[in-house]
């Protein structure tokens, strides 16, 4: 359990997520992945990242749990800060990110994935933000590096997800696999990307991310300022107290396909 990293084969590192039963990430797990993402990426020897998960679900956002279990906002805020840390420990990451992601990758979950350089996914995985009905906002930013600003408006406004197949579609993820084969296809592609220069390839990331239209990290800073309000004004807290209740905005979530 928590955030561990390997090196399996030469020039690549792989981060892995474990927090069952869901990968909903405690604060100190955001920052623990920050770390390992940062550390992974200075690493000279390293040449591409692999960010993925064990579990049924790639990752489902922050512990609302953690959250409510804080009669005051410390808790609020050390998940908002954590969140910030690992996006942009995966954006800044010195060398290429490649996310495998299968099952839900929900909340926090868009935000590592919109943030990463190339996404694999299994032919079960969904992709969505449910901040609504958690009595939050946020990582809007990084839905938008996933599908065309219309539809992220309305997966946004109605909480649900979007396919590995539609986001494939939409030419954000490389490679749609069964869930068996999602491993080696990550590593597949970050076998050909860690077969690069390493130099260039550093230089290669900084220069990506120096034309990038978006300032990831300050665009999400900012839609967590939201966040905040909505929890100083009660709304926040009001909301996700039907969090896993039976007929609550907790439930929602499903594929935008169903009942359209």
């Amino acid at each position: 359990m928590g955030v561990s990293t390997s090196r399996e084969e030469k020039g690549i590192a792989v981060v892995t997520v474990d927090f069952p039963p869901v990968n909903a990430l405690p604060v100190a797990g955001w920052f623990a992945l920050a770390d390992a993402v940062r550390a992974a990426g200075r690493d000279p020897e390293v040449r591409c990242v692999v960010l993925t998960a064990e579990g049924r679900g790639f990752n489902a956002g922050v512990d609302i749990k953690e959250i409510q279990a804080d009669d005051g906002h410390g808790t609020l805020l050390g998940a908002n800060s954590g969140c910030a840390e690992a996006f942009a420990a995966v954006y800044e990451c010195e060398v290429p990110v490649v996310a495998a992601v299968q099952g839900f990758c929900l909340g926090g979950g868009i935000g590592l994935v919109g943030n990463a350089d190339a996404i694999v996914a299994s032919e079960d995985a969904v992709f969505g933000l449910p901040e609504l009905d958690r009595g939050a906002l946020g990582a809007a930013t990084h839905l938008a590096r996933l599908v065309p600003q219309h539809l992220m408006r309305a997966l946004y406004y109605t909480a649900r997800t979007a396919s590995a197949a539609e986001l494939h579609a939409h030419g954000s993820v490389w490679r749609v696999v069964t869930r068996e084969e999602l491993r080696a296809a990550a590593l597949e592609l970050a076998r050909e990307i860690a077969a690069k220069d390493g130099r260039l390839l550093r230089l290669a990331k900084a220069a990506l991310n120096g034309i990038d239209p978006v300032d990831v990290r300050r665009s999400y800073r900012f839609e967590q300022g939201f966040t905040f309000e909505a929890g100083l004004s009660g709304v926040g807290d009001r909301v996700r107290g039907t969090f896993g209740s039976s007929g609550g905005s907790g439930s929602s979530g499903s594929s935008r396909k169903e009942g359209a």
